[in-house]
């Protein structure tokens, strides 16, 4: 007879819990503003943007150099990110080896790596050692090395890490399958790893001309937060990057991708896999997309975290994979939506049938207001989590710079949750959820047994795991 009073007490109990972290996840959310900072444009071009917080006596540096996979030529992709990797080989008077030891006596961290749209230079100092940095900064982006030598070790690595990667990491690569059947001779289909036929075409005389091209001062992004005086900082960087040139080519415009309509398949034969990948995706937003925050908790709820819908279903509920996902890559233009997850070869079309029934019922059923509820709450409470360290707040910063947003895009966030409603919600999901009807489908496995159950689901184009390149022939 007590149970009844104890399970209201619990739903009670509970309730409060919630209400509480909701409240909580809010404050904290709406606490998030942008701090001030500087924005300096030098003579060349070259975009400064400077920010003191001195908890901390740390500096956190973040420069984009617009470019990256995108601008890569078509048939040597993965130029840009041999560039990215031989940025930290060495530079000005430094070799790799000294350039490495003197990062390591201070304690330093600089790193580079290219992205869809531009290669990016990361790092952190003791605030002390700015001038240090400054330095080695300045040498990375006007007068890496480059050698002959180190580009041809960096290749051949890279090209060992891809093969390596088919063997043992199908999971990772079956996006860049994905992307580049979604976006067929398109810059955003090109893999920012590159490909063994595109990295085994690039030259060293490439690279420079590359180099030349696509690095400058027009193309450069610097966000510097921590521990500094800005107007020191600024004189410092000022001198250090005032004389640079700007970059040999103009930037490629990026126009935007079309939308698949219909289903089609991609099948990667993997012979030896004991196990299927599959992805599904179609074009998605853009970076600048104005519902950002209402796009964000439907995503959270259909493949955005461990309780999911899509997560719950192939998971938590059938045990056909141990992990199930969606997101949406934004990009200057519309970037993919993608879904994704791996499984038994016996069980594949089971999995990709759920995942799509999933996909399904999102679309023919409204979400209920206790679930958009907890979306909203899980989003709000991640967002303080993502601008808490220097680091974070500079690759903010270029964000905000290099998309050309306002600083609404941060101190409205929280507001924008908070007003996001069941239409909108559904009108998300009409908008930019694809039906299981209208996507790009691949799937990476053992071909002899998955073709002819595969062609249920729309014409079959078939490329081998053994191809040297991501993109399957155009027909």
């Amino acid at each position: 007879m007590r149970a009844p009073r104890f399970v209201k007490l619990l739903a009670s109990l509970v309730a409060g819990v919630t209400a509480l972290i909701s409240m909580t996840a809010a404050a904290q959310s709406a606490g998030v503003k942008l701090p001030p900072y500087e924005r300096v444009e030098l003579r060349n071009g070259a975009v400064l943007l400077l920010m003191e917080r001195h908890d901390v006596p740390l500096i956190a540096v973040n420069a984009v150099v617009r470019g990256g996979s995108a601008v890569d030529p078509q048939d040597q992709a993965g130029l840009s990110g041999l560039l990215a990797n031989l940025l930290e080989k060495g530079a000005g008077k430094r070799d790799a080896a000294t350039f490495a030891d003197t990062l390591a006596s201070v304690g330093g961290l600089l790193s580079a790596s290219a992205g869809t749209e531009g290669i990016v230079i990361t790092g952190s100092f003791l605030s002390r050692d700015q001038k240090l940095m400054v330095e080695l900064l300045s040498d990375v982006l006007q007068r890496p090395q480059l050698t002959a030598a180190q580009f041809d070790s960096v290749r051949n690595r890279q090209i060992e890490f891809i093969r390596a990667a088919k063997d043992s990491e199908l999971e990772s690569l079956t996006p860049l399958y994905g992307k580049a059947a979604l976006f067929p001779g398109h810059p955003y289909g090109k893999p920012a790893i590159g490909s063994e036929a595109g990295l085994a075409a690039a030259t060293h005389d490439a690279l420079m001309r590359h180099y030349r091209d696509q690095f400058g001062a027009d193309r450069l992004i610097l966000a510097v937060v921590g521990d500094f005086k800005t107007g020191a900082m600024k004189q410092s960087l000022t001198s250090a990057l005032n004389g640079w040139r700007k970059a040999g080519a103009e930037l490629p415009v990026i126009t935007a991708p079309s939308k698949v309509t219909g289903r089609r398949v991609l099948l990667i034969d993997a012979p030896e896999s004991v196990q299927s990948y599959f992805w599904a995706g179609n074009v998605g937003v853009a970076r600048s997309y104005r519902d950002r925050a209402a796009l964000d908790v439907v995503n959270t709820l259909f493949g955005g975290r461990f309780t999911s819908m899509l997560n719950s279903e192939l998971r938590i509920r059938t045990g056909l994979t141990y992990g199930a996902r969606s997101r949406f890559d934004r990009f200057t233009q519309p970037g993919p939506w993608q879904m994704s997850s791996y499984t038994q070869t016996k069980t594949t079309f089971e999995a990709i049938d759920l995942a799509f029934s999933v996909l399904d019922r999102l679309h023919n059923e409204r979400i209920e207001p206790a679930l958009l509820a907890s979306g909203k709450t899980y989003v709000q409470g991640q967002f303080p989590l993502a601008l808490e360290t220097t680091n974070e707040w500079a690759s903010a910063l270029t964000d905000l710079e290099f998309y050309k947003l306002d600083r609404g895009y941060i101190d409205g966030y929280a507001a924008s949750l908070g007003a996001v409603t069941s239409d909108d919600a559904q009108r998300m999901i009409r908008e930019n959820f694809p039906s299981s009807d209208n996507v790009m489908l691949v799937v990476v496995g053992q071909a002899a047994v998955l073709r002819e159950g595969l062609r249920k689901y729309g014409s079959v184009t078939e490329m081998k795991l053994s191809d040297p390149h991501f993109a399957a022939a155009r027909r």
